[in-house]
Protein backbone atom coordinates (compact mmCIF):
# COMPACT_ATOMS: atom_id res chain seq x y z
CA UNK A 1 0.00 0.00 0.00
CA UNK A 2 1.27 3.47 -0.89
CA UNK A 3 0.01 6.13 1.49
CA UNK A 4 0.30 9.89 1.67
CA UNK A 5 2.24 10.30 -1.55
CA UNK A 6 2.72 13.93 -2.51
CA UNK A 7 5.57 16.07 -3.76
CA UNK A 8 6.61 19.65 -4.26
CA UNK A 9 5.04 19.38 -7.74
CA UNK A 10 1.66 18.28 -6.38
CA UNK A 11 0.36 19.46 -3.00
CA UNK A 12 -2.12 16.71 -2.10
CA UNK A 13 -1.72 13.24 -0.66
CA UNK A 14 -2.73 10.38 -2.92
CA UNK A 15 -3.72 7.37 -0.81
CA UNK A 16 -4.75 3.90 -1.92
CA UNK A 17 -8.27 3.07 -0.76
CA UNK A 18 -8.24 0.88 2.32
CA UNK A 19 -8.42 -2.91 1.77
CA UNK A 20 -11.87 -3.07 3.42
CA UNK A 21 -13.21 -0.44 1.02
CA UNK A 22 -11.73 -2.24 -1.98
CA UNK A 23 -13.30 -5.50 -0.77
CA UNK A 24 -16.65 -3.69 -0.67
CA UNK A 25 -16.16 -2.53 -4.26
CA UNK A 26 -15.59 -6.11 -5.34
CA UNK A 27 -19.23 -6.84 -4.55
CA UNK A 28 -20.33 -4.83 -7.60
CA UNK A 29 -17.19 -4.54 -9.77
CA UNK A 30 -15.33 -7.18 -11.70
CA UNK A 31 -11.90 -6.30 -10.34
CA UNK A 32 -10.26 -8.15 -13.22
CA UNK A 33 -10.69 -4.77 -14.96
CA UNK A 34 -9.55 -2.55 -12.07
CA UNK A 35 -5.96 -1.96 -10.91
CA UNK A 36 -7.01 0.02 -7.88
CA UNK A 37 -8.52 3.22 -6.56
CA UNK A 38 -7.07 6.17 -4.72
CA UNK A 39 -8.39 8.96 -2.51
CA UNK A 40 -6.90 12.35 -3.31
CA UNK A 41 -6.47 15.35 -1.05
CA UNK A 42 -8.41 16.42 2.03
CA UNK A 43 -11.76 15.93 0.30
CA UNK A 44 -10.91 12.36 -0.64
CA UNK A 45 -11.69 12.47 -4.36
CA UNK A 46 -12.16 8.91 -5.59
CA UNK A 47 -10.11 8.19 -8.71
CA UNK A 48 -8.51 5.29 -10.55
CA UNK A 49 -4.98 4.54 -9.36
CA UNK A 50 -3.62 5.52 -12.78
CA UNK A 51 -4.22 9.13 -11.75
CA UNK A 52 -0.95 9.03 -9.80
CA UNK A 53 1.13 9.21 -12.96
CA UNK A 54 -0.64 12.30 -14.31
CA UNK A 55 -1.53 14.22 -11.13
CA UNK A 56 1.49 16.56 -11.08
CA UNK A 57 1.53 16.96 -14.88
CA UNK A 58 -2.12 18.06 -14.93
CA UNK A 59 -1.72 20.32 -11.90
CA UNK A 60 1.31 22.07 -13.43
CA UNK A 61 0.04 22.13 -17.01
CA UNK A 62 1.04 25.35 -18.86
CA UNK A 63 -2.06 27.36 -19.76
CA UNK A 64 -2.83 29.91 -22.45
CA UNK A 65 -5.01 32.99 -22.17
CA UNK A 66 -7.33 31.79 -24.93
CA UNK A 67 -7.80 28.22 -23.63
CA UNK A 68 -11.45 27.25 -23.20
CA UNK A 69 -12.43 24.51 -20.75
CA UNK A 70 -15.61 22.58 -20.04
CA UNK A 71 -15.48 21.05 -16.57
CA UNK A 72 -18.15 18.96 -14.91
CA UNK A 73 -18.94 16.00 -12.76
CA UNK A 74 -19.53 13.09 -15.21
CA UNK A 75 -22.95 12.68 -16.85
CA UNK A 76 -24.02 16.27 -16.29
CA UNK A 77 -24.52 17.20 -19.95
CA UNK A 78 -20.83 17.62 -20.68
CA UNK A 79 -20.82 16.47 -24.31
CA UNK A 80 -23.79 18.67 -25.13
CA UNK A 81 -22.09 21.76 -23.70
CA UNK A 82 -18.74 20.91 -25.32
CA UNK A 83 -20.35 20.97 -28.75
CA UNK A 84 -22.19 24.20 -27.95
CA UNK A 85 -19.03 25.91 -26.70
CA UNK A 86 -16.90 24.70 -29.62
CA UNK A 87 -19.46 25.77 -32.24
CA UNK A 88 -19.81 29.26 -30.77
CA UNK A 89 -16.07 29.76 -30.26
CA UNK A 90 -15.33 28.52 -33.80
CA UNK A 91 -17.95 30.76 -35.42
CA UNK A 92 -20.42 27.98 -36.24
CA UNK A 93 -18.07 25.81 -38.29
CA UNK A 94 -20.56 23.03 -39.06
CA UNK A 95 -18.28 21.46 -41.69
CA UNK A 96 -15.45 20.74 -39.25
CA UNK A 97 -17.94 19.78 -36.54
CA UNK A 98 -19.36 17.13 -38.85
CA UNK A 99 -16.03 15.82 -40.12
CA UNK A 100 -13.90 15.79 -36.95
CA UNK A 101 -14.92 13.84 -33.85
CA UNK A 102 -15.66 16.01 -30.83
CA UNK A 103 -13.09 14.11 -28.76
CA UNK A 104 -10.41 15.26 -31.24
CA UNK A 105 -11.67 18.85 -31.35
CA UNK A 106 -12.23 19.05 -27.60
CA UNK A 107 -9.98 16.44 -25.94
CA UNK A 108 -10.68 14.77 -22.61
CA UNK A 109 -7.75 15.83 -20.43
CA UNK A 110 -7.46 12.77 -18.18
CA UNK A 111 -8.78 10.10 -20.58
CA UNK A 112 -5.61 8.05 -20.26
CA UNK A 113 -5.90 7.68 -16.48
CA UNK A 114 -9.56 6.75 -16.09
CA UNK A 115 -8.51 3.21 -16.91
CA UNK A 116 -5.72 1.20 -15.37
CA UNK A 117 -3.60 -1.42 -17.11
CA UNK A 118 -6.23 -4.14 -16.66
CA UNK A 119 -9.00 -2.07 -18.22
CA UNK A 120 -6.67 -0.93 -21.00
CA UNK A 121 -5.91 -4.56 -21.80
CA UNK A 122 -9.66 -5.15 -22.17
CA UNK A 123 -10.03 -2.01 -24.31
CA UNK A 124 -7.21 -3.15 -26.63
CA UNK A 125 -8.72 -6.61 -26.87
CA UNK A 126 -12.13 -5.18 -27.85
CA UNK A 127 -10.52 -2.73 -30.29
CA UNK A 128 -8.68 -5.19 -32.53
CA UNK A 129 -8.78 -3.63 -36.00
CA UNK A 130 -10.08 -0.33 -34.57
CA UNK A 131 -6.91 0.87 -32.86
CA UNK A 132 -7.27 4.34 -34.37
CA UNK A 133 -10.38 4.89 -32.23
CA UNK A 134 -8.65 4.33 -28.89
CA UNK A 135 -5.62 6.62 -29.24
CA UNK A 136 -7.23 8.93 -26.67
CA UNK A 137 -6.79 6.24 -24.00
CA UNK A 138 -3.15 5.56 -24.84
CA UNK A 139 -1.37 8.90 -24.60
CA UNK A 140 -1.22 11.81 -22.19
CA UNK A 141 -3.28 14.78 -23.39
CA UNK A 142 -1.09 17.03 -21.23
CA UNK A 143 1.91 15.95 -23.32
CA UNK A 144 0.03 16.60 -26.57
CA UNK A 145 -1.43 19.92 -25.43
CA UNK A 146 1.70 21.98 -26.09
CA UNK A 147 1.43 21.27 -29.83
CA UNK A 148 -2.28 22.06 -30.14
CA UNK A 149 -3.08 25.27 -32.02
CA UNK A 150 -4.88 28.07 -30.21
CA UNK A 151 -7.56 28.38 -29.11
CA UNK A 152 -7.27 25.05 -27.33
CA UNK A 153 -10.30 23.27 -25.89
CA UNK A 154 -10.18 20.88 -22.92
CA UNK A 155 -12.76 18.79 -21.13
CA UNK A 156 -12.14 17.52 -17.60
CA UNK A 157 -14.17 15.84 -14.89
CA UNK A 158 -11.55 16.66 -12.27
CA UNK A 159 -12.55 19.11 -9.52
CA UNK A 160 -11.06 22.60 -9.67
CA UNK A 161 -8.62 21.86 -6.83
CA UNK A 162 -6.89 19.16 -8.91
CA UNK A 163 -6.63 21.32 -12.05
CA UNK A 164 -3.94 23.99 -12.52
CA UNK A 165 -4.31 26.52 -9.68
CA UNK A 166 -4.10 29.47 -12.10
CA UNK A 167 -6.88 28.08 -14.32
CA UNK A 168 -9.56 30.67 -13.57
CA UNK A 169 -7.05 33.51 -13.54
CA UNK A 170 -5.81 32.49 -16.99
CA UNK A 171 -8.45 30.69 -19.07
CA UNK A 172 -12.22 30.59 -19.47
CA UNK A 173 -14.11 27.74 -17.84
CA UNK A 174 -17.69 26.60 -18.41
CA UNK A 175 -18.87 24.30 -15.60
CA UNK A 176 -21.96 22.13 -16.09
CA UNK A 177 -24.02 21.08 -13.06
CA UNK A 178 -27.01 18.75 -12.80
CA UNK A 179 -29.32 17.36 -10.13
CA UNK A 180 -27.26 14.54 -8.54
CA UNK A 181 -30.18 12.11 -8.71
CA UNK A 182 -30.27 12.38 -12.51
CA UNK A 183 -26.46 12.29 -12.57
CA UNK A 184 -26.47 9.02 -10.63
CA UNK A 185 -29.02 7.38 -12.94
CA UNK A 186 -27.09 8.39 -16.06
CA UNK A 187 -23.78 7.39 -14.46
CA UNK A 188 -25.14 3.97 -13.54
CA UNK A 189 -26.09 3.25 -17.15
CA UNK A 190 -22.71 4.55 -18.28
CA UNK A 191 -20.97 2.09 -15.94
CA UNK A 192 -23.18 -0.73 -17.18
CA UNK A 193 -22.78 0.17 -20.84
CA UNK A 194 -19.00 0.04 -21.15
CA UNK A 195 -17.54 -3.39 -20.58
CA UNK A 196 -14.18 -2.12 -19.28
CA UNK A 197 -15.85 -0.66 -16.17
CA UNK A 198 -16.74 -4.21 -15.14
CA UNK A 199 -19.81 -3.07 -13.17
CA UNK A 200 -22.45 -5.72 -12.44
CA UNK A 201 -24.37 -4.19 -9.52
CA UNK A 202 -27.94 -2.88 -9.61
CA UNK A 203 -28.99 0.76 -9.45
CA UNK A 204 -29.72 0.77 -5.73
CA UNK A 205 -26.20 -0.52 -5.04
CA UNK A 206 -24.74 2.10 -7.37
CA UNK A 207 -26.72 4.88 -5.67
CA UNK A 208 -25.42 3.79 -2.26
CA UNK A 209 -21.85 3.88 -3.60
CA UNK A 210 -22.45 7.28 -5.20
CA UNK A 211 -23.74 8.81 -1.94
CA UNK A 212 -20.82 7.30 0.01
CA UNK A 213 -18.36 8.74 -2.50
CA UNK A 214 -17.31 5.38 -3.93
CA UNK A 215 -17.73 6.24 -7.62
CA UNK A 216 -15.22 7.90 -9.93
CA UNK A 217 -14.75 11.64 -9.22
CA UNK A 218 -16.90 11.59 -6.07
CA UNK A 219 -17.72 13.17 -3.65
CA UNK A 220 -20.27 14.90 -5.87
CA UNK A 221 -21.11 17.85 -3.63
CA UNK A 222 -17.49 18.72 -2.90
CA UNK A 223 -16.88 18.82 -6.65
CA UNK A 224 -19.79 21.21 -7.15
CA UNK A 225 -19.17 23.37 -4.09
CA UNK A 226 -15.59 24.08 -5.14
CA UNK A 227 -16.93 25.72 -8.28
CA UNK A 228 -19.90 27.36 -6.59
CA UNK A 229 -17.50 29.14 -4.27
CA UNK A 230 -15.92 30.77 -7.35
CA UNK A 231 -19.24 31.51 -9.11
CA UNK A 232 -18.63 35.29 -9.34
CA UNK A 233 -15.26 34.90 -11.08
CA UNK A 234 -15.29 36.66 -14.46
CA UNK A 235 -13.67 33.66 -16.18
CA UNK A 236 -16.23 31.12 -14.90
CA UNK A 237 -19.71 30.39 -16.25
CA UNK A 238 -21.86 27.84 -14.41
CA UNK A 239 -24.63 26.22 -16.45
CA UNK A 240 -27.33 23.97 -15.02
CA UNK A 241 -28.49 21.09 -17.18
CA UNK A 242 -32.08 21.82 -16.20
CA UNK A 243 -31.79 25.37 -17.57
CA UNK A 244 -30.34 24.04 -20.82
CA UNK A 245 -33.38 21.79 -21.17
CA UNK A 246 -35.78 24.63 -20.39
CA UNK A 247 -34.23 27.30 -22.62
CA UNK A 248 -31.56 26.12 -25.06
CA UNK A 249 -31.50 29.34 -27.15
CA UNK A 250 -31.12 31.41 -23.98
CA UNK A 251 -28.25 29.18 -22.84
CA UNK A 252 -26.55 29.57 -26.22
CA UNK A 253 -26.75 33.35 -25.85
CA UNK A 254 -25.28 33.17 -22.32
CA UNK A 255 -22.34 31.07 -23.53
CA UNK A 256 -21.82 33.39 -26.51
CA UNK A 257 -21.68 36.46 -24.23
CA UNK A 258 -19.20 34.65 -21.98
CA UNK A 259 -16.99 33.90 -25.00
CA UNK A 260 -17.27 37.46 -26.33
CA UNK A 261 -19.40 36.49 -29.33
CA UNK A 262 -22.59 38.07 -30.70
CA UNK A 263 -24.46 35.50 -32.77
CA UNK A 264 -27.44 36.50 -34.89
CA UNK A 265 -30.90 35.13 -34.12
CA UNK A 266 -30.60 32.91 -37.19
CA UNK A 267 -27.31 31.47 -35.87
CA UNK A 268 -28.88 30.83 -32.45
CA UNK A 269 -31.85 29.07 -34.06
CA UNK A 270 -29.59 26.94 -36.27
CA UNK A 271 -27.37 25.91 -33.34
CA UNK A 272 -30.45 25.12 -31.22
CA UNK A 273 -31.60 22.78 -33.97
CA UNK A 274 -28.12 21.23 -34.24
CA UNK A 275 -28.10 20.63 -30.46
CA UNK A 276 -31.69 19.38 -30.20
CA UNK A 277 -31.45 16.04 -28.42
CA UNK A 278 -32.85 13.87 -31.20
CA UNK A 279 -30.43 15.40 -33.70
CA UNK A 280 -27.54 15.25 -31.25
CA UNK A 281 -28.13 11.57 -30.51
CA UNK A 282 -27.84 10.77 -34.24
CA UNK A 283 -24.74 12.94 -34.78
CA UNK A 284 -21.80 10.55 -35.24
CA UNK A 285 -19.29 13.28 -34.40
CA UNK A 286 -20.56 13.50 -30.81
CA UNK A 287 -22.56 10.36 -29.95
CA UNK A 288 -19.56 8.13 -29.10
CA UNK A 289 -20.43 5.69 -31.88
CA UNK A 290 -16.72 5.04 -32.63
CA UNK A 291 -16.36 3.67 -29.09
CA UNK A 292 -19.47 1.51 -28.97
CA UNK A 293 -17.40 -1.59 -29.74
CA UNK A 294 -16.21 -1.19 -26.13
CA UNK A 295 -19.73 -1.59 -24.80
CA UNK A 296 -21.40 -4.60 -23.27
CA UNK A 297 -23.30 -5.64 -26.38
CA UNK A 298 -26.25 -6.95 -24.39
CA UNK A 299 -26.63 -3.66 -22.53
CA UNK A 300 -26.10 -1.68 -25.75
CA UNK A 301 -29.30 -3.19 -27.18
CA UNK A 302 -31.32 -1.02 -24.80
CA UNK A 303 -28.91 1.69 -23.59
CA UNK A 304 -26.97 4.25 -25.64
CA UNK A 305 -24.27 6.76 -24.70
CA UNK A 306 -26.83 9.53 -25.23
CA UNK A 307 -29.76 8.32 -23.17
CA UNK A 308 -32.86 10.45 -22.60
CA UNK A 309 -31.86 14.10 -22.69
CA UNK A 310 -34.35 15.11 -20.03
CA UNK A 311 -34.52 16.29 -16.43
CA UNK A 312 -36.26 14.50 -13.59
CA UNK A 313 -35.93 11.00 -15.01
CA UNK A 314 -34.55 9.84 -11.64
CA UNK A 315 -38.15 9.44 -10.40
CA UNK A 316 -38.47 6.30 -12.55
CA UNK A 317 -35.57 4.67 -10.70
CA UNK A 318 -36.02 5.65 -7.04
CA UNK A 319 -38.42 3.92 -4.68
CA UNK A 320 -40.04 5.96 -1.92
CA UNK A 321 -37.34 5.20 0.63
CA UNK A 322 -34.50 6.07 -1.80
CA UNK A 323 -36.25 9.30 -2.80
CA UNK A 324 -36.61 10.39 0.84
CA UNK A 325 -32.98 9.50 1.57
CA UNK A 326 -31.83 11.38 -1.54
CA UNK A 327 -33.76 14.49 -0.57
CA UNK A 328 -32.26 14.38 2.92
CA UNK A 329 -28.77 13.96 1.48
CA UNK A 330 -29.26 16.93 -0.84
CA UNK A 331 -30.74 19.08 1.94
CA UNK A 332 -27.85 18.23 4.27
CA UNK A 333 -25.28 19.19 1.65
CA UNK A 334 -26.98 22.42 0.60
CA UNK A 335 -27.55 23.62 4.16
CA UNK A 336 -25.69 26.83 4.80
CA UNK A 337 -25.24 27.55 1.08
CA UNK A 338 -27.30 29.50 -1.46
CA UNK A 339 -26.79 26.73 -4.02
CA UNK A 340 -30.06 25.35 -5.38
CA UNK A 341 -30.86 23.14 -8.34
CA UNK A 342 -33.40 24.52 -10.81
CA UNK A 343 -36.83 22.89 -10.72
CA UNK A 344 -37.39 20.10 -13.22
CA UNK A 345 -39.46 21.10 -16.19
Amino acid sequence: MMHGTSSSDFPYAINDVEPEEFAELQKTFNTAFIDGYVRVGPKGYFLRSGYRKEAAKIYNMPLRLDDIWVVSFPRSGTTWVQEMVWMIAKDFDYETSKDVLLINRFPFLEANVINGDKALKKIKELSAGKEENIKVFLSSEVDLAADRPSPRFFKSHLPLSLLPPSLLATSRVVYVARDPRDVAVSYYYHYKLFAFFGYFGNFKQFWESFVKGDADYCPYFEHLKEVWGQRHHANLLILFYEDLIKDLPGSIRRVARFLGKEPSEAQVRALSEHLKFDNFKKNKSVNNEPFMHLSDQNVAKTVSFMRKGKAGGWREHFDEQMAAQAQQWIDDNLRGTDLRFPEHY
